[in-house]
């Protein structure tokens, strides 16, 4: 009975102990579980079980979005070419040590010590639940940027999503070096407001190149990357001046700065220099979209080399091209800011004169309202609203009742510090308001290369979209004559001495294809009856002289030296072209004064010498075109003769130096103090009713052409003194080439044009003038020779 209470006890004492055995044996049993569920998920991921992972080219090579670049001859960024991704990849070279320590302090310390994964981080991550950081590496944060995406919201998929990233990293940091993968992030990332990657961000919110960086300027793009929509300075100045100040507290706690740099820093407001980038704004617009269109072109007629992966075919805004152009960014700056300085001016006059107690139909002169409507009616149906509204499937009905009700619109306005005012109006009214502004086109060309130096082809081009450079042509008015002249002294071998009656000239019907005698008046209808040396001549714009030249070597003879100086425009071969009635444009007209400033060689310009694709392979090189025209005596004989208009004909304002009593009238119809003395040849044109005004403007290495007028014919101020091309083009040469000039690094020439050696066509009138006067019989009149 003892034996049996004894062994009772005992067993009760044996249950009352506790037993860790079994506890133990689930906790290793539950940690090998675990254990293996991560390791199962980890290979599960780099097994491509839990989807697709990046191959091994793509790896090497990882496809993102980048933008087209075009690139100005001084090699600076004239503007881009993208959808959602403004991209551009800039080196690691490239970036400034400040903005690496930043980025190194805040986001990973142990950056340069692990291999892709920071297990401390992500264990402190764990363990604080992600209240003291979230654990991920750059390269992770890279990982997911590239090829994971958007985080889901769902726990599980976030976790798959999360092992994937992990395996990405190790591949990437077997693959990469530490800089490149900085380098890699940094370019990818998106900080906001069109600022894909860090040069667009650089450029947009501070208005430099990465490399310029200061520190304060690099702390808050590195504190952009955590959310660049809760940090963006544009909206939320003082929370993103607070995370910049975190970081540069990191940049402190980790030696990158010292103290007393810290305190300077934290000091400091973000100065921020807000540079958008949109296809509308910025330097070079109009020239951008005429590249815009020979990229496309050229794209058309080049497919991509086929890649696994890759598209079939070149893509302008997702492939990073680079496109190299020949315009100079400081002289098409100069550009835009002569047309900016003179259109104001010009324009308020016209508006001046175009009041409604003065003229009741403006801006439209001389029109009755027949002729109003009609130019009305075509400009609604050929707006982009009609065209909207049609491909909408709207009624012509409720499309015209659209545009006469009255709405909320934005206008261009050349008083308003940004171009702009806000208004009501209905868009009819609006198409009449946009014709009351004149329009402008210029462009300047190196005549020995063909390279097109500067282009603007409007006042505006987020407002005025046609670019009247190379898609506009205008009646070139005198600005042709002097392929009548070339022509004349090249057959007849003239001398710009040898002397015209200024008379009445008739070249009778039947003649050189007219169907009608035609003769034409001077511009202001008279005849001096004195007789004009050719220089004299075409200095002085005599159409009479025009006419006899034209007689003696046949319209013909004309066009085929126009046509082979590069202007390919119809041209019918009759004795009227003689005063430019055929229209032109800037562009060909600029091509072929090249041909004389080229000692007779036309040069087709150009517009774009090469094109690299993303890895700076040479896609493209453009051959330059050129044609002999006119043999060196006679193109030299021609700039001698435009030398005239600069020296004593309609174009002498550009030798002005002062203007007393400065008034609006002075400087646009006397023209700006520009105080040239150096030798440049040139010609003004001014077309019937002032409709267009011309000016072409050489000198030996640089020939620059303007045109003004208004949208339609029928727009133009009423009287010459403002509507010649003297008072409404000129300016705007004299202006860019004063600004040029200023700036001694463009090597603008202000020497002679190179004269040929042997020069048998005799130029010195003064001496033939003096030779004539000895042999001279009493009576004539050498008095009424104009030299």
């Amino acid at each position: 009975m003892a034996k049996a209470v004894k062994k009772t006890a005992s067993s009760a004492g044996k249950k009352g102990k506790p037993s860790y055995f079994k506890f133990i044996k689930w906790f290793w049993i539950l940690f090998g579980i675990g254990v293996f569920s991560v390791a199962l998920l980890f290979l599960s991921a780099s097994w491509g079980w839990l989807g697709p992972l990046p191959t091994y080219e793509s790896l090497e090579n990882p496809q993102t979005n980048l933008a087209s670049q075009i690139i100005s001859s001084d090699d600076e960024l004239l503007g881009k070419f993208y959808l959602d991704d403004n991209r551009t990849p800039v080196s690691y070279e490239d970036l400034p040590q400040n903005l690496v320590d930043a980025l190194v302090a805040s986001e990973d310390v142990r950056f340069y010590k692990h291999s892709g994964i920071d297990w401390f981080g992500t264990l402190r991550a764990l363990s604080y639940l992600g209240s003291r950081g979230g654990g991920s590496t750059i390269t992770q944060q890279l990982a997911s940027q590239i090829y994971v995406g958007t985080r889901s919201r769902n726990p599980i998929q976030r976790v798959l999503q999360k092992a994937k990233e992990y395996v990405i990293s190790v591949q990437l940091e077997r693959r990469y070096t530490k800089e490149e993968i900085i380098k890699m992030y940094l370019n990818i990332y998106d900080f906001g407001n069109n600022a894909d990657g860090i040069r667009s961000a650089s450029r947009i919110y501070f208005g430099k190149e990465p490399k310029q960086l200061k520190i304060e300027e690099s702390a808050m793009l590195v504190g952009m990357l955590q959310n660049s929509s809760l940090f963006n300075p544009l909206r939320r100045l003082e929370r993103t001046q607070n995370k910049r100040n975190l970081v540069i507290g990191q940049l402190a706690k980790y030696n990158y700065i010292t103290p007393k740099e810290k305190d300077s820093l934290l000091g400091l407001d973000i100065d921020l220099n807000y540079n958008p980038e949109s296809h509308r704004d910025g330097l070079a617009t109009y020239f951008r979209m005429y590249i815009q269109r020979f990229m496309n072109g050229w794209i058309a007629k080049n497919p991509k080399p086929a890649l696994e992966g890759e598209r079939d075919k070149w893509n302008l805004y997702l492939d990073g091209l680079r496109i190299y152009t020949t315009v100079d960014s400081r002289m098409q700056a100069n550009a835009e800011e002569a047309v900016d300085m003179h259109m104001r001016k010009l324009q308020a006059e016209f508006f001046n004169q175009n009041k409604p107690d003065r003229n009741r139909t403006a801006p439209f002169l001389d029109l009755e309202k027949s002729e109003i409507a009609s130019i009305m009616e075509r400009a609604m149906k050929t707006s982009d609203r009609w065209r909207q509204m049609q491909k909408e499937g709207k009624s012509e009905k409720n499309i015209r009742e659209s545009f006469a009700k009255k709405r909320e619109m934005t206008v261009f306005d050349w008083k308003s510090e940004n171009r702009e005012k806000d208004t009501i109006m209905t868009p009819m009214d609006s198409i009449r308001y946009y014709k009351t502004f004149l329009r402008t086109a210029m462009m300047s060309m190196e005549p020995q290369t063909g390279h097109v130096k500067a282009w603007v082809g409007g006042v505006d081009y987020k407002h005025f979209q046609y670019d009247n450079v190379k898609q506009g042509t205008r009646q070139a008015g005198s600005t042709f004559k002097p392929f009548v002249y070339a022509a004349a002294i090249d057959q007849l071998r003239l001398s710009p001495c040898d002397t015209f009656p200024d008379t009445e000239y008739w070249i009778e019907a039947g003649k050189h294809g007219n169907t009608e005698a035609w003769g034409p008046k001077n511009s202001n209808g008279k005849f001096s009856g004195k007789a004009y040396t050719l220089k004299n001549g075409l200095a002085n714009s005599k159409n009479t002289i025009t006419a006899q030249l034209i007689d003696m070597v046949g319209p013909k003879s004309v066009v085929s030296i126009a046509k082979n100086a590069g202007i390919t425009r119809e041209m019918l071969a009759v004795p009227a072209i003689a005063l430019g009635v055929a229209e032109m444009n800037v562009y060909e007209m600029v091509g072929a004064y090249g041909m004389f400033a080229n000692q007779g060689v036309y040069v087709k310009p150009v517009m774009v010498t090469r094109i690299e694709d993303k890895n700076g392979t040479v896609l493209y090189e453009y051959v330059p075109e050129t044609k002999d025209v006119l043999n060196k005596e006679v193109s030299y004989a021609m700039i001698d003769l435009m030398k005239g208009v600069t020296e004593s004909g309609s174009g002498t304002r550009l030798r002005h130096k002062h203007l007393k009593n400065s008034t609006i009238y002075k400087e646009i119809v006397t023209g700006y103090p520009y105080g040239f003395t150096n030798p440049i040849a040139g010609k003004t044109g001014t077309t019937q009713n002032n409709s267009d005004g011309w000016f072409m403007g050489m000198v030996p290495n640089l020939v620059t052409g303007v045109w003004v007028g208004g949208d339609n014919r029928s727009i133009h101020f009423k009287n010459t003194a403002y509507g010649q091309g003297a008072a409404m083009a000129l300016p705007i040469w004299g202006i860019y080439m004063k600004k040029n000039y200023e700036n001694k690094d463009l090597g603008i020439s202000d020497g002679t044009f190179p004269k040929p050696s042997g020069m048998s066509i005799n130029l010195d009138c003064e001496k033939i003038l003096e030779d004539a006067k000895k042999n001279a019989d009493p009576d004539d009149d050498l008095d009424d020779i104009s030299f």
